[in-house]
């Protein structure tokens, strides 16, 4: 009926609306619809940022490998790019210094030691004949001056014994005196002869020799008293100087052999350099590598100390990302957040806020952040691989670009499109949601793997 009537009247037909705008109008609709659905789909906030891949830890990053010691290259054992093991040579290097030319220094200077230990033995010895030799002067000294103390009491005896002999001859000389007065008196009175009195006069003339002769012994024995008590004194002091002059040869010769014992460190110190020295002609391999650049080249070229020769590569280097964030977004970063990493060389699908849709990215853990910014004036922040993702790739080297996300809240789409439109920052996450969010993602991971073994 509503065919007849269109062919029947024209102007129907054109007031009416044609089929195909209908059906676009459907589409349109429906479009519409599943954009307005869309806008409730969640929607994971995200850090952006950009890097290059660097070892994670010190000992695995590209290594110098030095000269310790000035020389000159005398052979390369290793060439660029290959592989080497700890303890291997890398070059051979000679002395160009002339104090170490002498082939046999080392021999040399270990008997300059033993020369030296030698002399310092004999010196030894010497202290050792030194010190008896006080002993013996000690010894000597106690029996002389006994001796001497004997000599100085028989003197005092001597002396006592002539001052007795002394007094007699006084008394003998007195007496004869005496008589030959009164004998003279007799004489005078006629009482006696001359011959008497000149008998009696020379009698009184030989006690007064006498008593003159004792006097002298008595003298000479009192100043043998004082020569013995003065020898009493001076033996001391001699023996007192020759122990002295002893004790300083054997006080010498000690500080000669302290004076030799520390040469003889000092030769072992320099013997030991010597022997380090000689070991460090052979450069080999601080651990195991690859050999990346040689930064000397030729033979004969000369080296100066701590000159870099080549630069090694460690072979298990544990690899990690190095991102650069703004520093408006450093407050949403936290060791633990997820992130999803980029490589330059792969691939990828990207999608920011859908990352299980992405194709091509590999999954990574915040493993620290800088607490000063870089020279660039971003704040650098350290990416390990996810333990419970796809491992990364071992074909990565350490330079590579990375473009990464680091994975924050989720949200739905029309909130992310208003929260851009206004500029607000992203969602904050604290630590301790990233914890959960791990501990999550791990018992998840667990779960898919046990229903997996259970469908097996």
């Amino acid at each position: 009926m509503k065919e007849l009537l269109e062919n029947e009247f024209r102007s129907l037909k054109l007031v009416q609306t044609p089929k195909r705008y209908t059906t676009i109008r459907n589409y349109l609709l429906g479009l519409f619809i599943i954009l307005i659905l869309i806008l409730f789909l969640p929607w994971q906030q995200n850090v952006q940022g950009k890097g290059k891949l660097t070892p994670y830890r010190p000992q695995d990053r590209p290594q110098s490998v030095p000269s310790v010691i000035g020389g000159r290259i005398e052979k390369w054992l290793v060439q660029e790019g290959q592989f080497v093991k700890k303890g291997d040579t890398l070059a051979v290097i000679s002395e160009v210094k002339e104090k170490f030319f002498d082939p046999q220094l080392l021999g040399r200077t270990s008997s300059q030691i033993i020369n030296k230990e030698d002399a310092v033995k004999a010196k030894m010895q010497k202290i050792l004949a030194g010190e008896k030799q006080v002993g013996a002067l000690k010894d000597g000294l106690k029996y002389k001056i006994q001796q001497t103390k004997n000599k100085v009491k028989q003197m005092r005896f001597k002396v006592e014994s002539e001052r007795a002999g002394l007094e007699a001859a006084k008394v003998s000389q007195k007496n004869a005196q005496d008589q030959y007065k009164r004998l003279e008196y007799l004489y005078e009175k006629g009482l006696a002869t001359l011959t008497e009195l000149q008998n009696r006069n020379n009698k009184t003339q030989e006690a007064q020799a006498k008593l003159v002769e004792q006097e002298n012994k008595f003298n000479s024995v009192q100043n043998e008293l004082i020569n013995a008590e003065i020898e009493l004194n001076s033996v001391e002091a001699d023996y007192l100087d020759k122990i002295s002059k002893a004790e300083s040869s054997v006080n010498e010769t000690a500080g000669e052999i302290f004076e030799s014992q520390a040469e003889i460190s000092k030769m072992r110190i320099e013997l030991s350099n010597l022997e380090l020295r000689s070991g460090f002609y052979v450069i080999r391999a601080p651990q195991d590598g690859f050999i990346v650049k040689a930064l000397r080249s030729g033979i004969g070229e000369n080296i100066k100390e701590g000159e870099t020769l080549l630069t090694i590569m460690p072979a298990t280097a544990q690899m990690a990302v190095e991102l650069y964030v703004r520093p408006m977004d450093l407050p949403l970063m936290n060791p633990g957040i997820k992130v999803r990493v980029q490589f330059d060389g792969w691939p990828a699908l990207v999608f920011s806020g859908w990352p299980n849709v992405g194709v091509g990215t590999f999954g990574g853990v915040v493993a620290a952040v800088d607490k000063v910014n870089s020279a660039n004036g971003m704040f650098r922040v350290l990416v390990t691989p996810d333990p419970d993702d796809e491992p990364w790739p071992d074909q990565i080297r350490a330079g590579g670009g990375v473009y990464g996300w680091a994975m924050l809240k989720s949200v739905r789409i029309w909130y992310e499109l208003w929260r851009e439109f206004n500029g607000f920052p992203p969602e904050y996450i604290s630590e301790l949601e990233a914890a959960t969010a791990k501990a999550d993602s791990k018992s998840e991971a667990k779960s898919d793997s046990k229903d997996k073994e259970d469908k097996k």
